[in-house]
């Protein structure tokens, strides 16, 4: 029996933000599954298996009359919950004839599709974003297709140490490797945090501050799983009262993160930088959309490497440090949830 794919089909994965569907075909493959999407004139989105019943040619190829879509090869016609509608050359549509049609949900920016039984699909397990629509805060973001497993995209956004490493321009300094954390753990979420008090402040943050001194940073991880990790972030004056909630003599920012899974080595990695400081400057949220972009361009280096070094050494164990704790019980919580999908048989040979 072949092993349990990497990832949970009974949960909510960002397929697109709202933006990029629009009336017209958009195709994603999400846990090895493919997918077109579109939106409806009603402004609703359809999502539907990128494979025609006839012959399994992508629909993606094909085009839309109106909110139905045509099949590109030979004109099978599809409405927005998957039935066909119509057959060339015959007047009678065999009862059959349908592809699969997914639950959807837009929230905080984001178009999300469930991917397993539909009977399960609660919008309320919508992974928390809203930091995205939220008006006290303002940001943007982008993707990026990572050539690599999801879940070392969350192993890095879990250990924020390597900023020390990899992003020592910008957002990394010592501070950031030598200061302790605590982590805590849920049914479905693990959290990191990060306090490091009468620091200097990295050049990111010191631009942003914009008063000299030494600061009081922070960074807050909170992964929901499967692969959603939001990171409340910042500096404040040191000594002004941050660790002890007040946070009024400092910029605080969240970095926003839902990841993928596309196959078992790629994904479709989203972010986000929000800020609740000058809210009204447009120039200041591309500057910064520009800065963490390139800060994830270094990191989709080492992934991809590190992806590459795995498929390269497949028996290879993983050695973990303490700054590995956060990162372990994320992959916990993910690996609960493909077991309780595991048919029986597989299910009781992992126990």
């Amino acid at each position: 029996m072949s092993a349990p794919k990497p990832f949970p089909m009974n949960a909510w994965y960002a397929a697109a933000w709202d933006a990029d569907i629009r009336h017209a075909l958009f195709a994603r493959t999400i846990c090895g599954k493919h997918l077109v999407l579109y939106r409806r004139s009603d402004g609703g989105v359809a999502a539907l298996e990128d494979a025609c019943w006839h012959r399994l040619v992508p629909l993606s190829k094909g085009r839309l009359e109106g909110d139905e879509v045509v099949c590109g090869y030979h004109g099978l016609v599809y409405n927005s919950q998957g039935r066909c509608t119509h057959m060339p050359s015959q007047e009678t549509i065999n009862p059959a004839a349908c592809v699969r049609s997914y639950p959807v949900v837009e929230r905080h920016r984001f178009v999300w599709v469930w991917m397993g039984d539909p009977a399960l699909a609660d919008p309320e397990l919508v992974p928390d974003l809203h930091w995205n629509h939220d008006p006290a805060w303002a940001g943007d973001g982008s993707t990026i297709h990572v050539q690599c497993d999801y879940r070392l995209v969350v192993d890095n956004l879990m250990d924020l140490t390597h900023e020390t490493f990899v992003h020592g321009s910008s957002i990394g300094n010592r501070a950031v490797a030598e200061a302790p954390f605590d982590v805590t753990h849920g049914d479905r979420t693990a959290t990191v945090a990060r306090w490091m008090r009468d620091i200097d402040p990295p050049p990111f943050w010191a631009a942003q501050l914009g008063r000299p001194g030494k600061v009081d940073r922070w960074q807050i991880i909170r992964f929901e799983a499967p692969c959603t990790v939001a990171i409340d972030v910042g500096v404040a004056l040191a000594g002004s009262g941050a660790p002890e909630g007040d946070r009024s003599q400092g910029v605080n920012g969240y970095v926003l993160n839902t990841i993928t899974p596309e196959t078992e080595r790629s994904c479709h990695y989203f972010w986000a930088f929000v800020r609740n400081y000058r809210l009204q400057e447009q120039r200041l949220t591309t500057e910064l959309r520009e800065g963490v972009s390139r800060i994830f361009r270094e990191d989709e280096e080492v992934l991809e490497a590190q992806q590459r070094a795995m498929d390269e050494n497949p028996g290879r164990v993983f050695y973990n440090l303490s700054i590995d704790a956060g990162a372990m019980w994320a992959r916990r919580l993910i690996d609960r949830m493909v077991e309780r999908e595991a048919p029986p048989p597989a299910r009781q040979a992992a126990e």
